[in-house]
């Protein structure tokens, strides 16, 4: 059976390796990056099943790497950082990165978050064998290319903002409440800060609204989101 296989970006060498021996202990593949440039250089090489990334790196940022990977690469970044913020933490989430780990970090900690994004990205996969194109007013979704269109103009979404907002087109008139949205998207063993749901919400509002001046989801006040058919 083949392991999965697991890029840790981090230049601080010993706990690359601390985080490279734990993975091992589990059953992973590791291959090391210690700068921005060489985990560029590795991910043109080689794909894998999910990044740990550092943000604070020689060369490339972690930030530019995330940004990067997200315009030719569909897989699980984690990243590890000293940087505790709310705001730090929802930045990253909205410019591509799947989860949040902050440093000092327990080994199993970390694990857990590598069996969890590996656990939705497999049941993503197996859910998209029968792909179809959906339509809601201008916006157009298109599961295959894991695209959407609004006006003919590609959004630039994350991987958790086009499964957000896939629910809710593929059922129009259904109300889904935050929670609901939490299981369907994350699934078990997701961490992440309570508002995430809300901040991707509005990320994928803005993103529409530089298209259309239109909202095109509702928040139903005490209940969750639906798609605005008004």
């Amino acid at each position: 059976m083949l392991k999965e296989s697991i890029l840790v970006v981090e230049d601080d060498v010993d706990i690359n390796n601390l985080i490279k021996k734990s993975l091992e202990k589990n059953n992973y593949e590791v291959v090391q990056a210690f700068s921005g440039s060489e985990a560029a250089l590795r991910m043109d090489m080689k794909s894998f099943d999910v990044v740990l990334l550092d943000l604070m790196l020689p060369g490339i940022s972690g930030e530019e790497l995330i940004k990067n990977v997200r315009e030719k690469k569909n897989m699980p970044i984690i990243v590890i950082s000293a940087k505790s913020s709310l705001e730090d933490k929802v930045h990253l989430l909205n410019i591509g990165a799947d989860d949040y780990i902050t440093k000092p970090f327990q080994c199993e900690e970390i694990i857990a978050r590598v069996n969890s994004q590996l656990r939705r990205y497999k049941s993503n996969s197996l859910q998209e064998k029968e792909f179809k194109i959906y339509k809601f007013k201008e916006l157009i979704l298109d599961e295959e290319a894991r695209e959407v269109r609004v006006k003919n103009k590609v959004l630039s979404l994350t991987a958790y903002e086009f499964q957000i907002l896939s629910i809710l087109v593929k059922n129009p008139d259904k109300v889904f409440s935050r929670e609901i949205l939490y299981s369907k998207v994350w699934k078990n063993g997701y961490y992440g800060e309570d508002n995430s749901v809300n901040v991707h919400i509005s990320n994928i509002r803005k993103k529409i609204k530089e298209v259309i001046q239109e909202e095109y989801i509702k928040t139903v006040w005490g209940i969750g989101f639906k798609m605005n058919r008004n």
